[in-house]
């Protein structure tokens, strides 16, 4: 009766959010005095689960899920939960996991909490705490079905090392020719750069700066801090900056530990997109944006001055602290 986790990977290596889910499902297991299982999908090293909390890992080698394929995954882990008799199955908020998420639920006729952001008050009745209202409010959700799928929010939970080892077992599930209905013809991908749904630090612009041209010093201060870059709707729009950038509530969700915005005002949908973000810090010249009733910390100014200057800060404390 383990508790099941879906730990994603790119490339034959964990992702960021594999261990935090990993890190949330050993705070249920604890409670519930089971283990923890994890199903990894052409993963990495079952090792680093162990360091947070996995008692036991399912390794699926297929070389027909290199390319993501939500039908084929939420097949797979619907697997691997009635082989170890989960009621409880985490899974992260990720693009991918929000798109197996809903089909693994009908599969096993669960109930799924999405958007989870603490450990459950108590496991009968299981009741979750998760964030409602583009996360302008919270509320407690309880999931009465036998099984339970718990999507949890980026960041909410954090990574706790626990001292342990995992023990790995290869895993097969069975596969017909419907659950590769979709086929992926190719990806491409960024290089070189932190991704949005991975980064700890964003750097995000907007219409204030004028122009594609002066991007330069953001991303030098995305290099500085070892951030993410991305921008405004508008900017997406107009085509300074790839539509794969854009954040906000009809682009990618952002919920890091700290946000940057640069020459953003602060449409409704943009500060929506971003609202989980521990920490949001705004540089803008008009007192009155209103983003700067959602920051945590302003700096009125002129982006072309502030910015440069700050960067030559960053720059030198992490050269004296290096």
């Amino acid at each position: 009766m383990s508790v099941l986790v879906y730990t994603e990977s790119e490339n034959g290596t964990f992702k960021k959010t594999a261990f935090e889910v990993a890190s949330y499902a050993k705070g249920i297991a604890d409670m519930m005095g089971t283990t923890v299982t994890a199903i990894s999908i052409n993963g990495g090293d079952a090792g680093a689960l162990g360091t947070y909390g996995v008692d036991k890992v399912l390794n699926v080698n297929d070389s027909n899920l290199d390319a993501f394929n939500a039908a084929a995954y939420a097949k797979a882990i619907a697997q691997a939960a009635k082989a170890e008799a989960s009621e409880v199955i985490v899974v992260s908020q990720t693009a991918d996991a929000k798109y197996v998420a809903p089909l693994l639920a009908t599969q096993l006729e669960a109930g799924y909490a999405s958007n989870v952001v603490a450990l459950p008050e108590s496991a009968a009745p299981f009741k979750v705490k998760r964030t409602a209202f583009t996360n302008k409010a919270f509320n407690q959700t309880e999931i009465s079905t036998a099984t339970k799928i718990v999507g949890l929010g980026k960041n909410a939970y954090g990574l706790k090392e626990n001292s342990g080892a995992a023990a790995a077992e290869d895993f097969t599930p069975s596969f017909d020719d419907a659950d590769f209905g979709v086929k992926v013809q190719s990806v491409d991908k960024a290089s070189d750069k932190v991704s949005i749904a991975d980064a700890e630090i964003v750097v995000s612009a907007g219409r204030g700066l004028k122009g594609p041209e002066n991007w330069g010093m953001i991303e030098e201060m995305a290099d500085i801090l070892g951030a993410a870059t991305a921008c405004s709707k508008p900017v997406s729009d107009l085509g300074w900056r790839p539509h794969g950038e854009h954040v906000g509530q009809t682009g990618k969700p952002v919920a890091s530990n700290l946000y940057i915005a640069i020459g953003i005002s602060g449409a409704i949908q943009h500060l929506a997109g971003i609202n989980s973000s521990k920490v949001k810090v705004v540089i803008n010249s008009d007192p009155e944006a209103p983003f700067f009733k959602a920051a945590d910390y302003g700096i009125v100014g002129d982006a072309f001055e502030v910015v440069p200057e700050l960067n030559e800060k960053l720059k030198a404390f992490k050269a004296a602290n290096s």
